[in-house]
């Protein structure tokens, strides 16, 4: 696809507890170019009403979830939700669906099988909703999800993974499927204090098996995936350093297949301040 896409990726953007503030963001994010606002839907039901605010509250910029998960809404209410924001802001949201982490969803008491089972039959329901393929990605890291990306739908939303990943994500889904891939960075130059905020990241991505079985295809060992990640492990995911070498590990996804990256600004787990500062400086160098 001929894009080149820079979005943004922030749970503040979610934050319940100041929505005028995430609002304010929102703004300020859609004038500084970015194309689109990623964070997570968490696991109410449905689809949470903040993506519809920003929508209203924005003028240009696309809004997508990433993700909703498959396992905790409703077809007919996320295929509702999805067709009202099209025909309010037509071509501004985006459908991130997952299938989540056994983990995750047995916490909450389902039965947490045959998941690539359960996203075909989800995405049948959607079909039979009238939502088009085009109006939602999934958040695909293994082989058969990535096909099924490029088959049912607009394209993939990987997360936590490297830039090899995102190679091979580009050559399965072929050259017409959106591949749209988070990348969190630590605008930090110092090694030490960079790395300490990164893992606070990686910690608990890491004690997730799709995301270690998905890294371990690419030959990372259970010594890298162990205390948070190797060094050479959290350089490979997380880019860090002065905003250009932050930029130029985002380049290297572009350059490996994505059309759109989304930009996670850690910033030590503060999931209340916004990091307003560094998304200012990167906008500059990469948008």
């Amino acid at each position: 696809m001929a894009q080149r896409l820079v979005s943004v990726w922030q749970p503040f953007l979610n934050s319940g507890e100041n929505s005028a503030a995430a609002l304010d963001a929102a703004l300020e994010l859609e004038e500084l170019g970015y194309a689109r606002l990623w964070f997570s839907a968490g696991f109410g039901e449905n689809v949470p009403r903040r993506f519809r605010d920003l929508l209203d509250g924005t003028k240009r910029i696309g809004v997508a979830p990433g993700i909703v998960s498959i396992w905790h809404s409703s077809p007919a209410e996320v295929a509702a939700f999805t067709a009202d924001a099209e025909r309010d802001h037509p071509g501004r949201f985006l459908l991130g669906l997952g299938a989540s982490h056994a983990p995750l969803v047995e916490e909450k008491g389902i039965d947490y099988r045959k998941p690539y089972s359960k996203m075909v039959s989800y995405l049948d329901a959607l079909d039979d909703a009238g939502l088009p393929r085009s109006q939602r990605v999934l958040a695909a890291l293994g082989p058969r999800m990535l096909e099924l990306s490029r088959d049912r739908s607009a394209g993939a939303h990987p997360y936590f993974t490297p830039v090899e990943h995102t190679a091979e994500a580009r050559a399965a889904l072929g050259a017409d499927r959106l591949l749209a891939p988070e990348v969190a960075v630590v605008v930090d130059p110092d090694a030490g204090s960079a790395r300490a905020t990164a893992r606070q990241y990686t910690a608990g991505y890491l004690a997730l098996p799709n995301y270690t079985n998905n890294l371990r295809r690419f030959g990372w060992t259970d010594d890298d995936l162990a205390g948070g990640g190797s060094d050479r492990l959290v350089e490979a995911l997380i880019p860090w350093g002065t905003p250009e070498q932050v930029a130029a590990g985002v380049e290297k996804h572009f350059e490996a297949g994505a059309d759109e990256v989304a930009i996670q600004v850690l910033n030590g787990g503060n999931a209340g301040a916004f990091p307003a500062d560094a998304f200012r400086t990167l906008a500059a160098i990469l948008i």
